[in-house]
């Protein structure tokens, strides 16, 4: 299999961004080809960085986490976001991180089990990370829509 993603290779992912229980030979039999194809496909899609995990998804209520939080953070200097990354990521509440363009230089997403826990993270971590001068702090209220990318097929000529 080259660099390039084929058709198969697409089918493949559009069936398993599905339902990523399926077994192997299901999605074999879909594509008209043999489990070992599949097997060999989607380890080297991961390979390549094209499959991202493939873990089982907890909802952070059901642990305890009750507050979503987006966290707009300044820098001092551009410069730092990968310093200041390094020490976001000793936070374990971070669940992403974005070096993004418009107001901050830098987006998070955060969990917290309630506004006490968040106000701590706020002030005794976040903003005690050298070269972070202000942070603006947006509390998700409810998450409408969490969706993979669908997978398209490129049209034929």
């Amino acid at each position: 299999m080259s660099g390039k993603i084929d058709y198969l290779d697409l089918r493949i992912l559009q069936i398993i961004s599905n339902d990523a229980r399926i077994p192997l030979s299901d999605v074999a039999n879909q594509c008209g080809v043999s489990r070992a194809v599949v097997h060999q496909r989607i380890a080297k899609l991961t390979e390549k960085g094209t499959i991202l995990g493939s873990g089982y998804h907890v909802n952070p209520k059901s642990i305890g986490y009750f507050t979503c939080t987006f966290v707009g953070v300044i820098l001092e200097r551009g410069s730092m976001y990968n310093d200041v990354v390094d020490c976001l990521r000793k936070i374990p509440e971070i669940v992403e991180c974005h070096f993004t363009t418009g107001n901050y230089t830098m987006m998070i997403k955060l969990y917290a089990y309630d506004n006490e826990h968040l106000m701590d993270l706020l002030n005794n971590k976040i903003q005690q990370i050298p070269g972070v001068t202000s942070t603006e702090t947006l509390i998700s209220l409810q998450q409408s829509i969490s969706r993979q990318l669908p997978i398209v097929f490129p049209k034929e000529d």
